[in-house]
């Protein structure tokens, strides 16, 4: 393989909690809590208990503070973490926080469905994931029979229950606009547009659908100028990863 065979490239950034490991690959990817209530501090931000940092993933309230209603701002501090725990983390850190607001709201996240997810309107109660998504895809090729196989098949897993709102009332193969590209129709740039926040065609190609990665450059200049033409006036941005899988 050479350097020219490389269609795209990319790598992952993610905060990592210091565990003195020599070895990056071994650094733990779990998290740790901080949280400082506003009073005078006791253990200086970089100093560490003698028998070394509290464990990744675990609540360390109050290690750096006093009692609450000290004269600052309280802040909560997260070290670490990864995309497959933020979930988790997040309820953590709102469990500490609605505690010292006098908050008394229950965790909602776990059981949680992604946007999209819910697809109970379409194939009734869930059995399986993999049974599921066929019966979906079944489904959706009975109710919009005007889509291309394809296009259907990738829509099922990447929007799932959203597709009737990328789809809007579109009623027959026109509905859909011009093809920009195989596969890639104006209502799906729109749609993009407008709930998926892509602001390029970049946007679109790498960081929503991964289109790119199957279109030939000239392709992929053709949805360059399509969204030139319709969304002139916005400009790449710092990109929000949000890719279908």
């Amino acid at each position: 393989m050479r350097p020219a065979d490389v269609v795209w490239a990319y790598s992952g950034v993610r905060p990592l909690l210091d565990d003195e490991s020599g070895d990056a690959s071994a650094v733990t990817r779990d998290y740790l809590l901080e949280f400082d209530d506003g009073g005078p501090a006791v253990v200086p931000a970089s100093s560490a208990p003698a028998d070394g940092p509290a464990p990744a993933g675990r609540n360390n309230s109050g290690r750096r503070g006093a009692a609450p209603g000290g004269p600052g701002a309280p802040l909560l501090s997260v070290w670490g973490g990864k995309i497959t725990t933020f979930r988790k983390l997040a309820e953590e850190a709102a469990d500490q926080l609605v505690q010292r607001l006098g908050e008394r709201r229950p965790a909602w996240t776990e059981a949680a469905l992604l946007p999209g997810g819910d697809l109970t309107a379409w194939i009734g109660p869930p059995q399986r994931p993999d049974v599921d998504m066929a019966r979906f895809i079944a489904a959706l090729a009975h109710k919009h029979p005007q889509l291309p196989t394809a296009t259907r098949e990738r829509w099922a897993h990447c929007y799932g229950g959203r597709v009737d709102q990328l789809l809007g009332s579109a009623s027959a193969a026109g509905g859909l606009g011009v093809e920009v590209a195989p596969g890639l129709y104006e209502a799906e740039l729109q749609h993009l547009f407008q709930h998926e926040w892509a602001r390029s065609a970049d946007d679109v190609l790498w960081r929503r659908t991964k289109l790119g990665l199957h279109y030939s450059p000239a392709q992929r200049e053709q949805v360059a100028r399509w969204w030139a033409v319709h969304h002139p006036d916005k400009q790449p941005h710092h990109a929000v990863e949000a890719p279908c899988n």
